[in-house]
């Protein structure tokens, strides 16, 4: 059997994750390109900005008790993700246009693929960036200048592949904002306690994108395009293994900071335990596998999501 060409890997990495079949090809034919622009075809990018949000809120109700309040903010910062991960992918599109063509697992990407222009992808962008701006009005004006001095970091983040082999710890200080944001909606005053949740997020958030840029590592040198992944090299197990426990750590002093009660502990030891499963049993040349892994982590957050509800329902 002859062995695989290059193309034929790349087409196969392509697969993995570039167009799912989901609701957006049943979508109006004009729509599909805009669908695809803000990622409605890939989801997990809307948990895994959210997540953080809810995160954030849990903790504060650890410190004021404010639990009636939650819900509603809940809704406004899921309303919030999907409309700011869109924008942000939109963004993160317009700047990577050029190398997004060629990459195997990007060139289906509308401005690449040039299914739309760069004046509707700036449109759809100014809308979406509306939708976030409406979100912010329902908010207290503390959470708002929180939420505000994101926007460097978001505006940012697209070229930071180009000046750095660790786009992923700026990718993590930007998804995870929103622990931030939440913990200051609901009130919370101990900041200690936030910015050791926030420093655990962005550490999961450099974990989890790791193990995804491992399926881009091929093409990414072809083009020049750094990560975290290329950078480890073959250390990459081992340094995600470490990311993650250092995280983990964080994360307890955070909650315990905070005043969880130790029904926090068994759900949390689960949350420890997906972490470890995805750092000892992805393999950075299964692309597949290595998206799978990645997607998990919807799960992982809303684990510890339950563990930090949970230690705010039973402080101590």
């Amino acid at each position: 059997m002859n062995a695989k060409s290059p193309h034929s890997k790349a087409r196969d990495r392509r697969v993995a994750d570039s167009i799912p079949r989901t609701f957006v090809d049943r979508a109006p034919e004009g729509w599909r390109p805009y669908l695809r622009l803000a990622r409605y075809d890939r989801p997990i990018g809307f948990w895994l900005l959210a997540i953080p949000c809810f995160w954030g809120l849990a903790l504060a109700t650890m410190d004021t008790g404010a639990s009636w309040s939650m819900a509603g903010y809940a809704a406004l910062f899921a309303i919030g993700a999907i409309a700011m991960r869109g924008a942000g992918c939109t963004w993160n599109d317009i700047a990577d246009r050029d190398l997004d063509a060629k990459v195997a697992r990007t060139a289906d990407r509308p401005l690449a693929a040039g299914t739309i222009t760069v004046k509707q992808a700036l449109i759809f962008l100014a809308a979406q960036c509306a939708v976030g701006a409406l979100v912010l009005l329902f908010l207290p004006l503390t959470a708002i200048a929180i939420a505000l001095a994101a926007l460097l970091l978001v505006a940012a983040y697209p070229f930071m592949k180009r000046i750095t082999w660790w786009p992923q710890v700026w990718l993590g200080l930007t998804f995870n904002w929103g622990v931030l944001v939440g913990y200051a909606a609901l009130g919370g005053a101990d900041w200690i306690a936030a910015s050791l949740l926030y420093a655990a997020a962005a550490l999961w958030t450099l974990g989890y994108d790791t193990i995804y840029a491992c399926q881009d590592m091929e093409d990414d040198a072809l083009v020049g395009v750094k990560s975290s992944a290329r950078a480890l090299g073959h250390a990459i197990g081992p340094a995600v293994g470490a990311i993650y426990g250092t995280s983990l750590v964080l994360t307890a002093l955070a909650a315990i900071k905070a005043g969880a009660g130790l029904i926090f502990a068994p759900v949390f030891a689960a949350y420890a335990v997906h972490l470890v499963w995805q750092a000892s049993r992805f393999r950075p040349d299964d692309g597949a596998a290595c998206l799978a892994h990645f997607k998990s982590n919807r799960e992982a957050g809303l684990i510890l999501l339950a563990a930090l509800l949970l230690g705010a329902l039973a402080p101590m």
